[in-house]
């Protein structure tokens, strides 16, 4: 499984040069990495504080308790030289709230760095923690992966920061993709004081739909008792790209909208394919398989509950499908919407999701959302408060996004614009870019932005909104990212430099 590091990767790589300090801490004397006292957060008890030096940076690590059984802590990493006066933060992906692996590069960059791990498992794919001995879902946990733990992440980062430098932090920002998106989001939502930025990408936004609608291909190939091979599969994405490439003037084996794109699978039945010596013909239920795919989910009279997988994008993680012991072909269904199922709808962690009919699927999304929006949904549109505070927030989804479909992000965004006064006046303070032929959070081909986070905080701290994100793909080719509604157009030129495209 080439994609699992991407899948369970924290944060997209936050490239951030050329930031000047904000005060004059280099100079300073470097303070003893030892323990601070740090003041709990309502409704927290502090438990422990302890301090180790790290190369280049002391590390302290804070442990809270909320109701005497979640021991939850929080790392707060702290340069010995160069601090930049400014915090970030960083999130998580899956089910792990924290990014402890990417303490070290913030602080080379000049941040005190905070993350912590909600307590709950640092496995992105463990929900064991969720359910309790009997049988009810753990809401102490639930609640801290949810938004109380982002929340005293930034408390705690900032007090601790303010007690060991002796001088309080200028400048917060949050960075996080996929749960670490949510997280943002979140933060924008409920605490909208906590950061002057957020940097939050492919965010798991409207999670207690996402985490059931991504089910769906498995329901699909279940109820429809058709799991296409790996080559037929193979098969129709390859027909998609080569139908809807060229549609924004360059072909380059990329659909940029593949919303837009109107490829129909039913014209591939018939054709043979092979794969591994073994040749395949593309049935008429493989293409009708294909067809609710790419179209979404929907409840039982049909009408639409969440977006579909992506045409052109790969298929491993949602829709996939593996051979059992006798080779008969299964799909094992997106370990997060299992996991969802299992540990928070059902609460029995070995429930079979294989067996789920279309009326059930239906009933469980709807249960999804009745019993945790409130909780950990990430669904309010309304960013009032997150503007007033005079806070930015910067969101890049990637067109090809195989786990998170982008779909659920563009419609939150509408959601927002249609609450605040349309996209003019949103852009104001928060801009979603489109990234073409990217994948969830990086990797695909396409270009992804090179230096976010430091565009980020030119606009916070210079007022420097941006037209355009900077962006590359692996193999050197630029073209840079639009704000929505703009989408970029290719204008002639060499289509591998970025002055050949434009935001129209």
């Amino acid at each position: 499984m080439r994609r699992i590091p991407q899948f369970l990767a924290a944060a997209v790589p936050l490239l951030l040069t050329g930031l000047v300090p904000l005060a004059p801490s280099a100079a300073a004397a470097t303070p003893a990495c030892a323990a601070v006292s740090v003041p709990a957060p309502a409704g927290a008890k502090i438990e422990s504080v302890t301090a180790e030096h790290e190369t280049a940076y002391c590390r302290l690590t804070v442990t809270l308790t909320h109701s005497g059984t979640d021991h939850v802590k929080v790392a707060v990493a702290l340069p010995d030289t160069g601090w930049t006066g400014r915090l970030q933060a960083l999130g998580g992906s899956a089910y792990a709230a924290g990014n402890f692996d990417g303490l070290a590069q913030a602080v080379k960059d000049g941040y005190t760095a905070v993350t912590t791990d909600a307590g709950v498992s640092l496995n992105g794919l463990d929900t064991s923690w969720a359910v309790t001995a009997d049988g009810t879902v753990d809401r102490t946990l639930l609640t801290n992966f949810a938004t109380r733990a982002v929340h005293e992440e930034a408390l705690i980062g900032k007090a601790v920061t303010q007690r060991y430098y002796h001088r309080p932090v200028v400048y917060s920002y949050w960075t996080g993709c996929s749960t670490g998106g949510r997280q943002g989001y979140s933060e924008a939502q409920k605490y909208p004081g906590d950061f002057d930025g957020i940097l939050a990408d492919a965010p798991a936004v409207d999670w207690t739909q996402f985490a059931v609608a991504t089910l769906w291909p498995q329901i699909v190939m279940n109820q429809s008792h058709d799991f296409p091979s790996t080559c037929v599969l193979s098969a129709f994405r390859a027909a998609a790209v080569h139908a809807c490439d060229a549609r924004d003037g360059v072909t380059n084996g990329i659909v940029d909208r593949p919303d837009e794109c109107g490829y129909d699978p039913r014209s591939l039945v018939g054709t043979k394919v092979v794969c591994d010596g073994h040749e395949f013909t593309v049935t008429a239920a493989d293409a009708e398989v294909m067809r609710k795919i790419w179209a979404g989910p929907t409840d039982e009279r049909g009408r639409r509950l969440w977006a579909g997988l992506p045409k052109g994008a790969d298929y491993t993680w949602l829709a996939g499908t593996k051979a059992g012991d006798d080779g008969t072909l299964f799909a094992p269904g997106f370990p997060v919407a299992v996991h969802w199922v299992q540990s928070f709808l059902e609460k029995q962690p070995g429930f079979d999701t294989s067996k789920l009919t279309y009326g059930q699927f239906a009933d469980l999304f709807r249960q999804s959302v009745r019993e945790y929006d409130d909780v950990i949904g990430t669904s309010d549109p309304d960013l009032s408060a997150f503007r007033r505070a005079g806070g930015k927030l910067i969101t890049f989804v990637g067109a090809n996004d195989q786990l998170i479909p982008p779909g659920g992000t563009l419609s939150y965004r509408k959601q927002v614009e249609r609450t605040m006064g349309g996209a003019q006046r949103v852009n104001d303070f928060y801009r979603l870019f489109l990234a073409p032929g990217v994948e969830h959070c990086f990797g695909g081909g396409g270009p992804e932005p090179t230096n976010a986070l430091g565009q980020l905080v030119d606009w916070v701290e210079h007022g420097k909104a941006p037209a355009t994100l900077a962006a590359a793909s692996a193999d050197g080719k630029t073209r840079n990212l639009c704000p929505l509604p703009s989408v970029s157009r290719y204008t002639g030129g060499d289509p591998a430099t970025a002055s050949s495209y434009r935001c129209r």
